[in-house]
């Protein structure tokens, strides 16, 4: 405990501050820009466009009231956090590396989404624990940022037990969920610093503009500036024209998630990155922290690096059945840096997974909140129909897998099987919590950046009409969502802990027996790794894969498997848990299978909450 001291004094000084000085809480709306202005006749006809599979907003009414939802997010996060974070060790010791990024922006994310809550009903959830003696005004405001300082206590503990030193010496992939994680606990202090501390403090005191976790800003922005600036050494255009390589230790393979993080990465470095400061052990490279108006630097490096990638991306053709993102492209003929082949992406692999649908869309909005671009929100849009589609939705019953589920639920290919490894253990989560950040509402921060580039000039400005259109297509969305979290509120066991395959009620057998088959031409690296090259079963309808890539190869060549264990490369590693077992179920449950319920798939669960709340809490996705 002695490791962070400063965090516990720093908690108790804002504790005894704010209670002295209550009034310094300004409750604001989140929906800072909410227009309900007319639409034009372009626009309206857009957003006419309706898919007619997905509900519509007469469909909205919730079968759960907004604080049994709230009730069910803060258990979630309270088993996630109680369970499995050590504070000591300030980190997840079940977690590897590149998890405990994604579980790090899972718990900053859902400090922002209960930042963005009224205080006063997150208080009535969590009063009971708070003495009776206190005034009624201060009893709701101490357990409101009791609660709020009880987790960014921990986030600021991860920041010192994060493995930092091994993750630069990682695959490109596992650096940019490291960017990723910190902008977003970045957005997090930004955000509660805005809707609950005054500008100038009351009564003559010292100015104190921002709320008091904001220090941590410095050094998380140091860290992700320096994570981006090493892993963007990972975009190529010897091989395919451009795009991102998944790692630096194995055969090239431009994959889909390190290619979706790297845009949306970059386009988070250009929004919401302050500027860095420290000058250890890197000093930033030509970066100008000068800040616009809205007090960032908005680095034009980082929205060309996001342009130019999504570019990339779009063109790449890395996309299988029903338009979903496939894994990723190998290079024909590829021996080595001196004989590299086709120089082509024209071996695909069409392995698909929930978390390539996802990591693009909070990418798309930033583009489309960069530049002002209609087309990036339908992108995004397309997509996540596309994703809703490919669960079979709305057939609720239906058991006959749709090509990323059945029954309307999100799943991955290996959840009936129970084959999961902790890298699959997290897709789901992934996939709602970059969904959720995608119809997110305009915050504060971007109100003024906004404003500072001229773009929300005018009561008939064109931005203002395009958001109306995301918010109301994004309403469409919601029954989908609850029905999502349901089927993994279902899961949870006695202790709260969260099951992988969603829609599977806790210890209640139906005697299932569901296939979840390989699309045509798909190697599942994820879970199998290794085994994938020789496997038949594995190789789905490609026999004769890896001969595709090297032909006619000397015997001693080998074909190097992207997710094989490497020097510096942990994203193929697993802790297994005890009792592993991928067998039929017996005496416990499905969700006892495998790997069981872990700190991943207990993310899965508050991700899903997260959007269930987010939808309920915002006028402009709720439609009330």
């Amino acid at each position: 405990m002695a490791t962070f001291p400063f965090i516990y004094i720093l908690i108790l000084l804002s504790i005894a501050l704010t209670l002295s000085v209550t009034n310094a809480l300004a409750l604001r709306s989140q929906d800072v820009l909410t227009p309900s202005l007319p639409q034009t006749e372009a626009h309206a006809a857009v957003l006419a466009h309706q898919s007619p599979k997905l509900p519509s907003d007469s469909d909205l009414e919730s079968t759960a009231p907004f604080d049994d939802t709230l009730r069910d997010l803060l258990d979630a996060l309270n088993v996630m956090q109680d369970n499995y974070f050590e504070f000591w060790q300030g980190t997840w010791p079940t977690s590897i590396d590149w998890t405990a990024a994604v579980l790090g922006t899972q718990v900053s994310a859902t400090l922002s989404s209960l930042t963005s809550t009224d205080s006063n009903v997150v208080s009535s959830v969590v009063l009971p624990s708070i003495e009776e003696s206190v005034s009624a005004i201060d009893r709701e405001f101490l357990a409101f940022e009791n609660l709020i300082n009880h987790f960014f206590g921990q986030t600021s503990a991860f920041y010192f037990g994060e493995n930092a030193i091994s993750l630069r010496g990682q695959a490109f992939d596992d650096m940019l969920w490291v960017v990723l994680g910190w902008l977003e606990n970045i957005k997090f202090q930004v955000l509660h610093s805005d809707l609950h501390y005054e500008r100038s403090s009351p009564f003559g005191a010292p100015r104190r503009p921002e709320w008091y976790g904001t220090q941590l800003r410095d050094p998380a922005a140091h860290r992700a500036r320096l994570f981006h600036d090493i892993a963007s050494t990972g975009w190529d255009e010897y091989l395919c024209g451009g795009g991102m390589v998944w790692s630096p230790y194995l055969t090239p393979y431009k994959n889909a998630i390190t290619n979706e993080l790297y845009i949306s990465a970059s386009i988070g470095m250009y929004l919401y990155f302050p500027g860095d400061i420290i000058n250890s052990p890197f000093t930033p490279g030509g970066v100008d922290n000068d800040p616009f108006s809205d007090g960032h630097p908005h680095h034009a490096t980082y929205l060309q690096a996001a342009i130019d990638g999504y570019k990339w991306l779009n063109n790449s053709k890395m996309t299988g059945t029903g338009g979903l993102y496939a894994d990723g492209f190998h290079i024909q003929g590829w021996r080595g840096s001196n004989n590299p082949g086709s120089r082509k992406c024209d071996v695909l692999n069409t392995m698909v997974y929930t978390y390539n649908q996802g990591v693009i869309l909070s990418g798309l909005r930033g583009l489309w909140l960069a530049t002002g671009s209609l087309q990036y929100l339908q992108d995004g849009h397309r997509l996540v129909r596309q994703v809703i589609q490919a669960t079979g939705w709305p057939d609720r019953s239906g058991r006959r897998w749709a090509g990323l589920g059945r029954g309307g639920i999100l799943e991955e290919i290996c959840d009936s099987s129970a084959r999961c490894t902790q890298n699959s253990q997290t897709f789901k989560g992934i996939f709602f919590h970059h969904f959720t950040e995608f119809c997110r509402p305009i915050r504060p921060q971007e109100s003024r950046f906004l404003a500072s580039t001229n773009r929300t000039t005018g009561l008939r400005s064109d931005w203002q009409h395009i958001y109306e259109w995301h918010q109301a297509r994004c309403r469409t969305y919601r029954k989908w969502i609850e029905h999502n979290a349901n089927a993994a509120l279902m899961t949870r066991d006695q202790n709260g802990k969260f099951g992988m395959w969603w829609g599977r009620k806790y210890r209640q057998f139906e005697g299932l027996s569901m296939t979840s088959p390989l699309p045509r031409g798909a190697i599942d690296y994820r879970n199998f790794g290794d085994q994938a090259e020789g496997s038949d079963p594995l190789l789905g309808d490609l026999p004769g894969f890896v001969s595709q890539l090297t032909k006619n190869p000397p015997a001693s060549s080998r074909f190097e498997i992207p997710g094989l264990s490497s020097p510096g490369h942990t994203h193929d590693q697993t802790r297994l848990p005890d009792g592993w077992d991928d067998g039929p179920v017996t005496q416990n449950d499905y969700n006892d299978r495998g790997r069981g319920r872990t700190v991943e798939t207990q993310s899965g669960g508050v991700a899903v909450l997260r959007a269930l709340h987010q939808w309920k809490s915002h006028a402009s996705l709720s439609g009330v």
